[in-house]
């Protein structure tokens, strides 16, 4: 194994954060690269949703750390103390997951395992789920539904897994193991809805698909290395929170060519 320092408490300190890449950064800077770098700065902090906090929720469960989540996060009940609805689903949520013989055995795995390794030249880190050494690697995921959604920048319909990025994720989580241990082992995500009656899947994504994304992943980690090290400028996307907070107005607009790029929105 790779020696290092990192734990679940320093993991995602900011120092760390700079020091090492991970799957979420790398896909916060495919989204916008100038939202990432202030965020990195802490100069922006992303919005804390029910929706994400559903999810850690979740995943606090499986880490055996849901107490303590409970203890960080008194927004979670209400003022007399009880859970609040959502979160009374997630608890629903996880019982429902813990029916199934299936999802259990592939929850049941080494759990928050740290690894780290390079990639392209540069630093990464990760955190495993669900370990399993001698046969895959697992990540748990709470997502609204299994339903295809729609891709503005590539105009099309996708599996939910392509659309954020997942498949990203099982590359790098796949190559960091292979350097910590010598094996490449296949990559699931264990996913649960958050619909009133939950849906659980085991997803397996095939090899050839995080060679490819693995491939992406090298060819633009060199980029977002020099962004994070002050070389490059940032682009902005123009369209994210961040951009709309820090954007300046230059001059007036032609409201037609605006209708011209709406007319060609879908979704």
């Amino acid at each position: 194994m790779i020696p290092h320092s990192l734990t679940e408490e320093n993991y995602f300190s900011p120092e760390n954060n700079r020091k090492y890449l991970g799957s979420s950064q790398f896909k916060s800077f495919l989204r916008c690269e100038s939202a990432a770098l202030a965020e990195l700065n802490g100069e922006y902090q992303r919005e804390v949703t029910d929706a994400l906090l559903i999810g850690s929720y979740v995943d606090a469960h499986y880490e055996g750390t849901l107490d303590i989540f409970k203890a960080q996060h008194p927004e979670l009940f209400t003022r007399s103390g009880e859970l609040k609805a959502q979160y009374k689903h997630a608890e629903y949520m996880i019982q429902r997951a813990e029916r199934d013989e299936l999802f259990s055995r592939y929850m049941a795995g080494e759990k928050q395992v740290i690894m780290v390794g390079e990639i392209a030249g540069s630093p990464y880190k990760i955190k495993i789920d669900s370990y399993h050494p001698d046969s895959c690697i697992v990540d748990l995921k709470c997502v609204r539904d299994f339903k295809s959604l729609w891709n503005e920048e590539k105009e099309c319909r996708q599996h939910f897994i392509d659309y954020w990025g997942y498949t990203v994720q099982g590359a790098i989580y796949r190559e960091i193991v292979r350097q910590n241990t010598g094996k490449v082992l296949p990559f699931y995500i264990a996913a649960i809805t958050k619909e009133k009656e939950p849906q659980l899947r085991i997803y397996w994504i095939p090899d050839e698909v995080l060679d490819d994304r693995l491939s992406e992943v090298i060819t633009l980690t060199p980029r977002m290395q020099r962004i994070k090290d002050g070389g490059l400028t940032p682009q902005r996307c123009g369209n994210c929170s961040f951009c709309r907070f820090t954007e300046v107005l230059t001059g007036p607009v032609n409201y037609l060519e605006e209708l011209e790029v709406y007319d060609g929105d879908e979704g």
